[in-house]
């Protein structure tokens, strides 16, 4: 355990790097540091109203559409997420914008005040400094973006009034388990008693409806209490009394949107149905299927696992078009790679692998390895893949670039692009 630093950083690189120094271990699952030092900034509550939201898939689009429901319905909203892409001002977000990086600084010098010799994860830290940012701007609604899991996670010493579990799949398995039932048990640690619950999976884990139960959490899951009546023109939002009906399409993942909408309505917060229709249209998350314009079309994702591959590739099939889809591709290692590659192979015509710095990246040499009889190429870097599926790539094609964050940062990196705000 290091002791406080005695002359602390004073930009937010100089910060971030210090965070990466101040543990052993990237990630140590447990909440027990996390909650002394909670209790002594006093940020367990950080707004009026606060939802947390997880699942192995959809968190990100989740949080996107309640914020911007939120909005439009006059709230002021303050999100928590990670990982960013390129600025680490992304992971908060105070009515839409980013904060400065001083006020980032400030809220770290806080916790490392706090903390008292306490040794911190790089997210547990600034999971605690978003907390922190958040109850100093005073908004109405806090909606806050679990990590990994749910039980053991950092954000999970917020005490919320509505939780969300948005999907169930496997990922992360020397952490939370290598089944879908131990996986839900897991995300299921973030309902409380007497509190209202979300589950956007079909396929709700047995594991996670007993824990609801036993806790007496107020369990509302998709298909059994809450459900979407689709049409080709809009969507009606089937739950008790719901009032919202022609809803329009959202940009963002429509399984997410049916659970952010059951959240909403189970919330008690007032929000009509034009409320609804402004948020579904505005919400937009970086690197969730984001589409770049042009000739050839780009395509960022951050799928990482087969669950996210899965659909990223139902997404591609949906698309259509008369070219083929180059796949620029960079994955880590502890990541699902041969499933998630399996799940992209009936729709990639060539691949452009990339290899990840870091001890966590996979070589480019691996991803080739799994994918015989596809055309294929391997380079040290995104940037590089990226640039020889676009010189290779007809007007007609879709370059997709997907595997992880990474990926998509180095794509943006590449590009000299900055993940922007409202």
């Amino acid at each position: 355990m290091k002791e406080t630093n005695l002359e602390q950083p004073r930009t937010l690189n100089a910060w971030l790097s210090y965070l990466e120094q101040l543990h052993s271990t990237t990630i140590d699952m447990g909440l027990e540091r996390t909650q002394r030092v909670a209790q002594a900034l006093a940020v367990q509550k950080p707004a009026p109203f606060v939802f947390v939201v997880g699942g192995t898939n959809g968190k990100g689009s989740t949080v996107s559409m309640l914020e911007h429901i939120l909005l439009a319905a006059g709230y002021s909203v303050a999100t928590y997420t990670s990982p960013h892409i390129v600025d680490y001002r992304e992971r908060v977000r105070i009515n839409g914008h980013y904060l400065s990086e001083e006020a980032h600084c400030g809220a770290f010098a806080k916790v490392e005040a706090a903390r008292q010799g306490t040794s911190l994860t790089y997210f547990e830290f600034g999971t605690l400094a978003a907390l922190q940012l958040i109850q100093q701007h005073e908004v109405d609604v806090a909606i806050l973006e679990v990590g990994l899991g749910g039980r053991l996670d950092a954000v999970n010493v917020v005490e919320p009034n509505v939780s969300i579990v948005t999907s169930v799949d496997i990922d992360h398995i020397q952490f939370l388990g290598n089944d879908r039932e131990r996986i839900g048990f897991e995300k299921a640690g973030i309902f409380r008693p007497n509190c209202v619950a979300i589950c956007g999976d079909p396929d709700v884990p047995k594991l996670l409806l007993e824990h609801a139960q036993q806790i007496a959490a107020r369990l509302y899951c998709v298909n059994v209490d809450f459900a979407a009546n689709q049409s080709a023109s809009h969507w009606d939002f089937e739950c008790a009394n719901s009032p919202w009906r022609e809803l329009v399409y959202p940009h963002l993942p429509f399984p997410n949107a049916i659970s952010a909408l059951a959240a909403l309505h189970h919330s008690g917060l007032v929000v009509s149905r034009e409320h609804v229709i402004t948020g579904l249209q505005t919400a937009t998350v970086p690197g969730r299927f984001e589409i770049w314009p042009g000739e050839p079309l780009r395509i960022l994702d951050v799928a990482h696992n087969p669950h996210a591959a899965r659909y990223l590739a139902q997404r591609l099939r949906e698309k259509g078009g008369a070219g083929r889809v180059l796949a620029v591709c960079g994955m880590l290692n502890d990541k699902d790679i041969r499933a998630t590659l399996n799940e992209m192979k009936p729709v990639v015509s060539a691949w452009y692998f990339a290899s990840l710095s870091g001890p966590r990246g996979a070589q480019a040499g691996q991803l080739a390895e799994l994918t015989n009889g596809a055309e294929q190429k391997c380079y040290e870097s995104v940037k590089e893949a990226l640039a020889a599926a676009t010189a290779q790539a007809h007007r007609a094609d879709v370059i997709v670039c997907f595997g992880s964050f990474y990926t998509v940062a180095a794509v943006y990196e590449a590009e000299g692009r900055i993940v922007g705000v409202e």
